[in-house]
C-alpha cells in the first residue's frame, strides 16, 4: 500500500494554511504531522481523506486519487480517528467498536462472529473490555477517545489516520496507544498521527511532518526534528537529549524558552547523510523473545548501508541471545535506529558511542 499527497495546496478564503505540500508512506510507516496551534494538522488530516477538497493537488492510494474513490471502497481500507469530543448517544462501548466493521458489511447485514471477534481483539489491544457494556455517556473524555481508536483499530485498516490520539489521555494509556500504533507499524499497517508532544514522535514514529505557516519539512523523524527546526516552527528554543532506562535509550524534548527574534526565512536545507559528520557507535542487543527475530532481522537490513558488522551469541542457560551491532552513522542515523529497535517487543537496547 502506497500513500501519497501530491503538491497538495488548501486555503481559508485568502488565507493559505497548506502550501505545495509532498510526501508518500508506504505499508508499516508510523508517520507523526507535528506543527503549532493552526498550522494546518486537522485541516490536512481532512485534505488527505477527501472531507475537505484541496484547492489545488492530490491525494492516492495505490496511484488512484483518493478524491474519486467510492466511499465504500476507500473505508474498506483507511479508518480515520477524530478528537474524542462528545455528543455520542447512548450506545455501548462495544455497540461503537462494531461499527468500525461497516464497511466490511453489507447495506443490511448485522455483524457476524468475525465482526464481534475483531471488535473484542480491539478492545482488548487497548484494554477497554472491562467498560464494553458501558454507555458511550458515561465515559470521560479519555475513555472514550480510546474506544474511538479501538473501532478505528476493529475496522482493520491499511492505513490508519489519528487526530492527536494521545491528548487527554493519562501517562499509562498514552503508552498503550503509542505502543498499539508501534505494533500496528511493525505488522504492516500505515499510521499517520498529529501530535503535540515531539517527543512520542522521536520515540515512535520512522517519519515526520513538521508544518508551519504554509511551510513544511517531511522525511525520518530524527532529521526533521531538531533543536533548530523545532525553534523555526514553533518559535521555542528546545533542548533534545536521550533518556538512559534500564531497558533503553529514549529521546526526550525539553522546551526551554520562547524566542524573541525569530527568524524570518522559513527555508530549510537538509544535507544528505553522506555530507554528514558520522558517528561509531555499538547497539547492544539483548533478546528475550525469539519471535522478535524477524523484526530485528529487517530493521537491520534496513540500515544495512551504516552496518560495519555484527555478532550474534545465543545464552541457552537464560533461553536468550545477544546481539552486538557496530554501525558507523550520522548521530541521527543511529539514535532513529537504536529507537526503532527500543519499541520491539521483548528485547532491551542499549547503544554506546564514540568520543566525538
Amino acid at each position: 500500500m502506497t500513500f501519497a499527497v501530491e503538491h497538495g495546496f488548501f486555503s481559508y478564503g485568502y488565507k493559505s494554511v497548506i502550501e505545495d505540500l509532498s510526501f508518500e508512506i508506504t505499508s508499516g510507516d508510523l508517520m507523526a504531522v507535528l506543527g503549532p496551534n493552526g498550522a494546518g494538522k486537522t485541516t490536512l488530516l481532512r485534505c488527505m481523506m477527501g472531507h475537505l477538497d484541496w484547492k489545488s493537488g492530490c491525494s492516492f492510494l495505490d496511484g488512484e486519487p483518493v478524491s474519486g474513490m467510492q466511499p465504500k471502497k476507500l473505508w474498506s481500507r483507511m479508518a480515520y480517528v477524530p478528537q474524542a469530543h462528545g455528543g455520542y448517544s447512548g450506545q455501548t462501548v462495544e455497540e461503537l467498536v462494531l461499527l468500525g466493521r461497516s464497511s466490511r458489511m453489507g447495506l443490511f447485514a448485522k455483524p457476524g462472529k468475525a465482526d464481534r471477534m475483531a471488535a473484542v481483539g480491539a478492545m482488548e489491544r487497548l484494554g477497554i473490555e472491562a467498560f464494553s457494556k458501558c454507555s458511550c455517556r458515561e465515559l470521560s473524555g479519555g475513555e472514550l477517545q480510546m474506544a474511538l481508536i479501538a473501532k478505528a483499530i476493529a475496522a482493520d485498516p491499511e492505513l490508519l489516520i489519528l487526530d492527536e490520539p494521545e491528548s487527554g489521555l493519562d501517562f499509562k494509556n498514552q503508552l498503550v496507544v503509542l505502543g498499539t500504533l508501534s505494533d500496528l507499524a511493525s505488522q504492516g499497517m500505515a499510521c499517520i498521527f498529529n501530535t503535540h508532544y515531539p517527543a512520542h514522535a522521536l520515540q515512535r514514529a520512522d517519519k515526520a511532518l513538521l508544518l508551519w505557516k504554509g511551510s513544511s519539512l517531511f522525511g525520518q523523524t530524527s532529521r526533521i526534528l531538531t533543536e533548530e527546526t523545532l525553534a523555526k516552527a514553533f518559535g521555542v528554543r528546545t533542548a533534545i537529549g536521550e533518556v538512559e532506562t534500564p531497558y533503553e535509550l529514549l529521546r526526550a524534548v525539553m522546551p526551554v524558552e520562547i524566542l524573541t527574534d525569530k527568524a524570518q526565512s522559513l527555508t530549510i536545507e537538509l544535507k544528505g547523510d553522506l555530507t554528514m559528520e558520522t558517528r561509531i557507535a555499538i547497539i547492544a542487543i539483548i533478546v528475550e523473545d525469539r519471535g522478535s527475530v524477524d523484526r530485528i532481522n529487517a530493521l537491520l537490513s534496513e540500515y544495512g548501508s551504516y552496518i560495519i558488522g555484527r555478532m550474534g551469541l545465543p545464552y541457552p542457560k537464560k533461553e536468550l541471545s545477544l546481539i552486538s551491532v557496530a554501525i558507523d552513522a550520522p548521530e541521527e542515523t543511529i539514535a532513529a535506529l537504536s529507537g526503532k529497535l527500543g519499541m520491539v517487543h521483548g528485547i532491551s537496547v542499549k547503544t554506546t558511542y564514540s568520543k566525538r
